[in-house]
């Protein structure tokens, strides 16, 4: 049996990830291709308990790296309990934000160095890395606008507007990077147009997937 292909999609605030991520299964879905959708942090009954830690307003702050390793706690649980056992069956995994993001929101907006996160990388991911990353790219204006017309917000959404303009360069230095695995989305675009470049992106996955 062929290993399940695993697919990440990723993104700053506001930039429309739930309603794409509803799209892309819809799309895999009906090609007849088995697929987990998950999510991170969380993913798993442990791991969604230290997603709440990780989201929650609380009176003590939460130095950057107690955020860090909550991060890779809860996805070593999510890749042992959900994410490799289902790309060992040959299932494909469809998951909202990966360590990417930890790149991105600790690398970038909390300063965290690069290297310390891929020592931790290696340590709970072991080679395990996403077949495919669509990053759904926008100003940083847009998508906090967006966002803040959603009602409450988490304690990330919290941070000010440097923090996600350092997180947006982290996410474009990680398609520098590894341009092979990543497509970049341009999320500006209203919701039709988003789909048509994600339709772009697919079909030569689900022709695969499909004859499969």
């Amino acid at each position: 049996m062929s290993k399940g292909l695993f697919i990440t999609l990723e993104g700053g605030e506001g930039a429309g990830k739930s309603t794409q991520l509803a799209y892309i299964r819809q799309r895999i879905e009906d090609a007849g291709i088995s697929l987990h959708v998950t999510r991170e942090p969380g993913g798993t009954p442990l791991a969604e308990e230290i997603r709440v830690l990780l989201l929650g307003q609380r009176d003590e702050a939460m130095i950057p790296d107690t955020e860090l390793l909550l991060m890779f706690a809860a996805r070593a649980q999510h890749l042992a309990q959900r994410i490799r056992p289902a790309l060992a069956r040959g299932d494909w995994v469809l998951c909202d934000r990966f360590t990417d993001a930890t790149y991105a929101y600790q690398g970038g907006g909390r300063g965290i160095d690069f290297a310390r996160i891929a020592v931790l990388e290696d340590w709970v991911q072991g080679e395990l890395r996403p077949d495919l990353t669509l990053l759904l790219d926008l100003p940083v204006e847009t998508g906090m606008a967006r966002a803040g017309q959603r009602g409450d917000l988490d304690r990330f959404e919290h941070e000010p507007r440097d923090f996600f303009e350092h997180v947006r360069a982290a996410y474009r230095a990680r398609v520098e990077q590894e341009p092979g695995r990543f497509r970049i989305i341009d999320a500006a675009q209203d919701i039709a147009g988003v789909q048509r470049q994600i339709d772009a992106v697919l079909a030569s996955l689900l022709a695969t997937g499909e004859s499969a």
